[in-house]
């Protein structure tokens, strides 16, 4: 619940949490559930599930990032639950909450639970789709023929032609158990995941003019092509590692370790995630969080390798030189180097300061015991301490779900006055010509109290009306016109503006 859930306040990053919640704010304010909007225009290049969901969890629990959050939030705590299944009946019933907690401290996951995006959620419905389909090797049950089915719609729903990652990674094994697809559970519960998008892509199409696919397509061929976030193939094999720190060497021992016993286990646990991995890599655009579908078979075959490692003399020479004494003193080190030499680069305030210090220590400590115990439970129990006390107080800190924290003190001052916090603004589209100014605005956006409508030039304000605008050169020339309510380094050179005529 610690890793899960935060109390304080919260801001968002701008890409992609930031866009997803203000496409979810103007969901509100429009009262248009059918066609995503970016500032008054149609955005047509993906569907409306997260957007939709974020919309619906605010307008149930009320205008706040926490109700933003919520969707990702449950869908975090079911794909926990999820993993304890998986290790269940892919490993043993014993010690399931390990492989929960390998999880839920591995950064690529946590992050992402404390992210306004569909990336959660689409993972969730992967692993309900991996979970039901190797039930079916145990028993015939018709709820998991549905639930094999009804995943793919839904999934379709969140992230669109992604979803045939997973398809495909499974397609081996599904080959070995061709009656599912003649089962009639499986295509009530296909038919029901897709009904979703089926209305939807329905309810659009009268407003736009081409269908929908066709717009969902050139997302498609613009991901697939040369883009910022394209990467060379190697991409997942250093970037899947660094961010499922600290299990990446436990995960591939147990990867390996499984391998050699591949006649006694189910398969899937090693040679899914491979497959899944080797896909992705074709692809493109190559981002973290295409891998966090497989993150619950890797913390499974973390926890394989973490019990291989203890059992082993080489293995467990090797956590005790570098997992036990040379971590632990690398981090007391860092304390220092932190105080010393880059705390004013990183600017954490107190609260941030205390928590990530605490953290450290704890970790370090934990780590520093293990050689005090020699029991296999204790010592794993041990190992997964450190880093789940480590998680915990960063997420608790701030430091990864008040994302943008100058810039909305800043705001809040900016709104403390009861006068401005009432006003509607609007914000002059004109001025955002380039990636700076366009993240800073949708942070803003989604600070401001009462936001107006996007327009294009300060000529469309009246008499009194307020903005969120640059006064560019081209507005320079009748500066006059304006007042500069607030601005500060913070969210420079966006200002906020009062348009006041003069008699000149």
């Amino acid at each position: 619940m610690p890793i899960l859930l935060y109390v304080g306040e919260r801001s968002y990053l701008s890409y992609d949490e930031g866009f997803y919640a203000l496409q979810a704010k103007w969901i509100i304010q429009n009262k248009n559930w059918i066609i995503p909007t970016w500032w008054g225009e149609y955005s047509l290049d993906r569907t409306i599930g997260i957007q939709f969901l974020i919309a619906k969890s605010q307008e149930i629990f009320g205008d706040s990032s926490f109700a933003a959050h919520l969707p990702v939030t449950l869908a975090s705590a079911l794909m926990l639950f999820v993993t304890f299944k998986l290790h269940q009946i892919l490993i043993h019933k014993q010690e399931a909450i390990f492989s929960v907690l390998i999880l839920s401290t591995t950064y690529l996951w946590f992050n992402f639970a404390h992210l306004a995006t569909q990336d959660i959620i689409f993972s969730l419905l992967v692993n309900i789709g991996l979970f039901s389909f190797i039930k079916l090797d145990k028993n015939k049950n018709p709820l998991h023929f549905f639930l094999f089915g009804v995943w793919i719609g839904l999934a379709f729903m969140m992230k669109t032609f992604f979803v045939f990652i997973p398809i495909f990674a499974i397609l081996p094994f599904l080959f070995f158990k061709k009656e599912i697809l003649l089962n009639k559970s499986f295509w009530i519960g296909l038919l029901i995941g897709f009904v979703p998008f089926i209305w939807w892509s329905i309810s659009i199409d009268q407003y736009i003019d081409r269908n929908i696919f066709i717009y969902l397509f050139d997302k498609l061929n613009q991901l697939s092509s040369k883009n910022t976030f394209t990467n060379p193939f190697y991409y997942y094999f250093w970037n899947i590692p660094i961010n499922f720190v600290p299990w990446s060497l436990f995960a591939l021992v147990g990867l390996i370790s499984n391998y050699k016993k591949i006649k006694k286990i189910n398969p899937i646990i090693v040679f899914y995630p491979i497959l899944f991995i080797f896909l992705i890599s074709f692809f493109s655009t190559k981002t973290p969080y295409y891998a966090l579908p497989i993150s619950p078979i890797l913390s499974l075959n973390a926890y394989v390798g973490i019990k291989e490692t203890i059992n082993s003399k080489r293995l467990s020479l090797f956590l005790k030189i570098v997992g036990t004494r040379l971590i632990p003193s690398c981090i007391f080190l860092i304390i220092p180097i932190y105080f010393f030499i880059i705390r004013k680069s990183l600017n954490f305030n107190l609260k941030e300061e205390f928590f990530a210090i605490l953290g450290l220590i704890l970790f370090s400590l934990s780590w520093l015991l293990i050689n005090q115990f020699h029991k296999p439970k204790h010592i794993i129990f041990l190992l997964i301490l450190g880093p789940y006390l480590l998680t915990t107080s960063i997420v608790q800190s701030g430091l990864i779900t008040d994302r943008s924290r100058a810039i909305r003190e800043s705001l809040e001052y900016c709104f403390s006055k009861e006068n401005i916090r009432n006003e509607v603004i609007q914000v002059n589209k004109y001025d955002i010509n380039n990636n700076n100014l366009h993240s800073k605005i949708i942070k803003i956006s989604l600070l401001t109290p009462k936001l107006g409508k996007g327009i294009n030039s300060l000529k469309e304000l009246k008499d009194s009306e307020y903005a969120w605008a640059t006064l560019n050169n081209k507005a320079s020339e009748e500066k006059f016109s304006y007042q500069i309510i607030f601005t500060d380094d913070n969210i420079k050179p966006w200002k906020l503006i009062k348009k006041i005529y003069t008699n000149n």
